[in-house]
This record gives structure tokens, sequence and C-alpha cells, in this order.
């Protein structure tokens, strides 16, 4: 079977699936602007490649199986008319957990200015930079999935305050999470306004995309924080930099960006009060495994015509 990557981001991923698909071909697509003449693709994985109509009449794949649970860069309704089946991968379990505990080491890195500190070590400069403390202060989960509900429990732990932006407030499920207050979307501004601390765990599609705009961190107090480990797109670029480098966000901590990979010389990375890490919240031991047994699951399910796991069209 002929197994082709659409970019070359998550190298570790890519090795595991081939130790576990010795007898498989695996190859990768490496320009975005350039798709590879090739007819006879069984799998197409997206990666960070725009998956649409043009690709796939050119490839003619026989399945569109992600590595992982986001299938925004899928032209789903192209899949659907020319019987593409696509499918992905559930965001829960050692996913979840592991970008979860990003966000806070993330957060916790905001707090006590880590860049700065690491600077002071170099610099021979102790007892500086002074950090705040985690407790004591609101954090807002916006969007309430996965990855929030192992958020809340690590956070409720560390003595914060947890706010939380939901669709339906009242739901039954809001109560796995202890939050301390929960909004619906049009009520979102009440919610800003006490929280220290926003993180969006919201799926990207055509209606979230955006959503985190200037409206939103106006309505902030002044010298809050935001952590973005979910999807870059959700947030509108001009309204963050503006923000962050007017001071009215106190920093930034990105894992996730607007183009992916971001350019090294994009001028949010230059700002002071922003740290970034490669989109590798997800990536850990645990979480590939259970990602990679997934992944090969389906395939071996799409080997011997069964009936896919978790799809999509």
């Amino acid at each position: 079977m002929r197994i082709l990557f659409s970019g070359e981001t998550f190298p570790s991923a890519r090795a595991m699936i081939a130790e576990r698909l010795p007898s498989d071909e695996l190859d990768v697509w490496r320009d975005r602007n350039v798709i590879p003449q090739m007819t006879d693709i069984d799998v197409l994985v997206p990666m960070m490649f725009r998956i649409d109509a043009v690709v796939m009449d050119a490839l003619r794949p026989r399945l569109i199986q992600q590595v992982g649970s986001g299938l925004e860069g899928v032209d789903l309704a192209a899949a659907r008319a020319r019987q593409i089946p696509v499918a992905a991968l559930p965001a829960s379990g050692s996913n979840a957990e592991s970008v979860a505990e990003h966000v806070l080491m993330l957060v916790l890195a905001l707090l006590r200015e880590l860049p700065l500190a690491q600077a002071n070590v170099r610099a021979g400069v102790l007892g500086a930079p002074q950090g705040r403390m985690l407790a004591g202060r609101t954090v807002c989960l916006w969007g309430l999935g996965a990855t929030a509900l192992s958020l809340s429990h690590r956070l409720r732990s560390m003595g914060v305050k947890l706010l939380g932006i939901t669709r339906d407030p009242s739901s039954p499920k809001v109560a796995a999470y202890g939050l301390d207050a929960c909004y619906a979307p049009a009520d979102r501004a009440a919610c800003l306004a006490q929280t220290d601390i926003l993180v969006p765990c919201i799926r990207l599609n055509e209606a979230t995309k955006g959503i985190v705009d200037a409206a939103a961190f106006e309505q902030l107090p002044k010298g809050a924080y935001f952590v973005n480990a979910a999807r870059g797109p959700l947030v509108d670029y001009r309204a963050l930099y503006d923000a962050l480098e007017s001071g009215r966000l106190a920093g930034a901590a990105l894992d996730v960006f607007w183009t992916e990979p971001v350019a090294s010389d994009d001028p949010i990375l230059a700002l002071p009060n922003v740290i970034a890490t490669p989109h590798i919240a997800g990536v850990t031991d645990r979480s590939y495994g259970e990602i990679v047994d997934g992944f090969t699951a389906n395939i071996e399910r799409f080997r011997r015509g069964e009936p896919l796991l978790n799809r999509s069209a």
C-alpha cells in the first residue's frame, strides 16, 4: 500500500508509522506548491498542506487518513463528492493530556518570565525577574472539549478560579470541569472581563476562524495573558499583535500559528512578551503511541475492507 504524507512536519509520527507498517511504501510530498505526479496513492495523510478538490483530482487517493483529530485542512464536501473516505483520530486520551500539560507549562513560563530568567542566568543576574503566582488567578477555558477537561483538572489543583465559555453553559457535562462559572458565547464579555489568562480550546472551522478578535482582547483586563495551543487561525493576527505591542496583553504563549510552519522573521515572534513553541503540545511519547495505534489500526481496517473508525466523510 502506498501512503503519501503531505508535508515534512511531525517527523517522529512518520518514523513511528514506518516502523509499524514496514511492508508499505511511505512517501513525502515536500513542496505544497507542486502536487506530485502520482496517481497510485492508496492513503493520503494531511499534515500541513490543504487537501482540496484539485489535490484530490490530481492524486486520486483511496483514503484520506489524518494523524490526529483536526480535519480543517481537508475539503470534506469535495471528498464526499468524490466518494473518498476521510477519517481522523479522537482528540481524547493521552493527546488531550499532553496538550493540557504543555498549556500549563506555557502559563507558568509566562508568569515566571522564563526567557528573561534564562537570559539572567547567562548574564550572571541572580534573584530576577520577580514572577507572578498562578494561584488565585482567573483562567478562562473558551471551549469545553477533551483538552479543556484535562486542563481543568490540573488547574483546579493549583488554586485558580476557573471560568468557561461554551455553547450550552447549562449542559450537565459542564459539571465535570469544576468551573466556578460558565458563560454562553453571547455573554463572553462578562466572562472575559474577569479573566487573567485566556486559553482557547475551540475546534477550528469557518464559524470560529478569527473568533478571538480585537473585541475579545479589549474585553480582557489590561495585563491579561493569552495562551494558544489549539489552532492558530482562531486568533485575529493583527488584533493579537496590537494587543501585545501596546501592552494591553502582558504576554502570549503560542504553540500554533496562523500559517505553519510560522516564518522565522514573523514580527510577532520578535516581541519580548511572546513565548513560542513549534506545535509540540501533543508531541509526546504516550500521545504519539496512541495516535500511531489508531492510525495503523484504520490502515489495516482499510486494507481488509472493514468499516473505518472515526470516519468524517
